[in-house]
């Protein structure tokens, strides 16, 4: 963190003990290899600084979406074997391989064109099949994907690691298109067993399969959000113990009073009905914080629940402390997290702006500082 963001009052912290104990919470449950899915700055986490603490928890498998994260990794130090779990274009696949990164392959043009990149390079390429079980997202359809995995196992340039779909609705533990999934994932997998093929790693589960469908384990898990302890929909079960890793902090910048019918913030949304203590908190939507929080969202302000009123601005907000309320300037502001016997959550944060706890994460971006506590000194 630069000398000049240090000094920011907003800022986030990250807990790696709550990351570790997370992990380690999933590994005991599913008993299986775990894939720890690191994109999207490891949802908003810090995605090199998680990814070190990964690595030195033993992680054998890292998750990511595109070419440009897992490139930032390895010049990262990061050595474990790290899959692109995205799309990938031609001209990306020559790097992906110079760098030893895993590649989804996707369709058998995509497969044509890893094999004469590596044969251009003379050095073989590790492939995952991407099936597609009803995501209609990228990947072959699983009733029509007998030539594309008998063109992978002969391949002379492709080292064929994993096999893979990804699971549509496995947040809801009854919605029933996940045993759909899991039924046409293992039709196309029985097709290595018909030609004589060795199975690759199957794996299948995102945090949904892990928390609710234990039939998708498989081989090896790729857990995302509920690594970092948060939910991935609010019908899914805690079915883990995990625990919350980031919180989202400020401090108060302002105080004043603010007469009964005076209007707050853009739009003039809001007015108090009598004379009542405004403070300021500086943090917007310029940040990532949801502008969908104005006049619903709530922050802890000494221990206690408070809304935020009028319009959120780009880079600040105003929360009302009623007629009695009191605050002093660097008071502390809790947005995400604990503050005394109270707390705040990302799914809490969701549920007012009318969204998912993913998008709340990863919109967080890097006008807000991260400080790292527990774990090695990593950073």
């Amino acid at each position: 963190m630069s000398e000049t963001m240090s000094q920011r009052p907003t800022r986030i912290v990250v807990d790696l003990d709550a990351l570790s104990h997370n992990l380690h919470a999933i590994r005991a449950h599913v008993g299986v290899p775990v894939m720890a899915i690191v994109k999207a700055n490891a949802y908003g986490h810090g995605l090199v600084p998680v990814a070190h603490h990964l690595q030195a928890q033993g992680i054998k498998q890292l998750g990511v979406a595109f070419a440009e994260e897992a490139l930032t990794l390895r010049r990262a130090g990061i050595t474990v074997p790290v899959l692109v779990l995205g799309g990938i274009l031609g001209r990306q696949v020559s790097q992906l391989i110079q760098h030893d990164l895993e590649i989804t392959v996707s369709s058998l043009d995509k497969l044509r064109k890893v094999e004469a990149a590596a044969a251009r390079l003379g050095r073989k390429a590790v492939i995952h099949l991407k099936i597609d079980t009803g995501m209609e997202r990228i990947g072959v359809h699983s009733y029509s994907c007998a030539p594309f995995i008998e063109a992978a196992v002969a391949s002379q340039w492709c080292v064929l690691k994993g096999v893979y779909s990804h699971l549509a609705c496995a947040d809801d533990p009854d919605s029933p298109m996940t045993l759909q999934q899991l039924e046409r994932f293992q039709q196309a997998c029985a097709h290595f067993e018909r030609i004589g093929a060795p199975m690759p790693i199957r794996h299948l589960a995102n945090s949904g399969g892990v928390l609710h469908f234990p039939q998708t384990w498989l081989d090896m898990v790729r857990p995302g959000i509920m690594l970092y302890g948060v939910l991935p929909d609010p019908q899914a079960r805690r079915s883990v113990a995990i625990r919350p890793a980031l919180s989202l902090l400020s401090q108060v910048v302002y105080f004043k009073v603010v007469k009964a019918g005076s209007t707050v913030s853009y739009g003039a949304t809001w007015a108090p009905q009598q004379d009542t203590h405004i403070v300021t908190v500086p943090i917007g939507y310029g940040d990532g914080y949801p502008r969908a929080l104005s006049n619903c969202g709530e922050v802890l302000i000494r221990g206690q629940r408070h809304p935020i009123v009028g319009r959120l601005c780009m880079d600040q907000f105003m929360v009302d402390l009623g007629p009695q309320g009191s605050a002093y300037i660097e008071d502390d502001v809790v947005l995400i997290g604990q503050q005394g016997a109270a707390s705040l959550t990302v799914e809490d944060v969701a549920a007012w702006a009318q969204t998912i706890g993913y998008e709340i994460l990863t919109r967080f971006n890097e006008r807000i500082p991260r400080e790292y506590i527990g774990g090695p000194n990593l950073r």
